[in-house]
């Protein structure tokens, strides 16, 4: 177990990836894509709710 989250450590969450992969298909904006990877499940929800 202690394994699994030292990965989930390592890298960027899926909320984070997922949220940045929206914003670049929507936006083409880095700067955007950033922004949006902060706010990660915010955004994701944000999104699933409007669109």
């Amino acid at each position: 177990m202690a394994h699994k989250a030292e990965a989930a450590r390592a890298g960027i969450g899926i909320g984070t990836a997922l949220a940045i992969t929206i914003s670049w298909s929507l936006n083409k904006s880095i700067l955007w894509a950033i922004f949006h990877g902060l706010l990660s499940w915010v955004y994701v929800v944000y999104y699933v709710i409007k669109y």
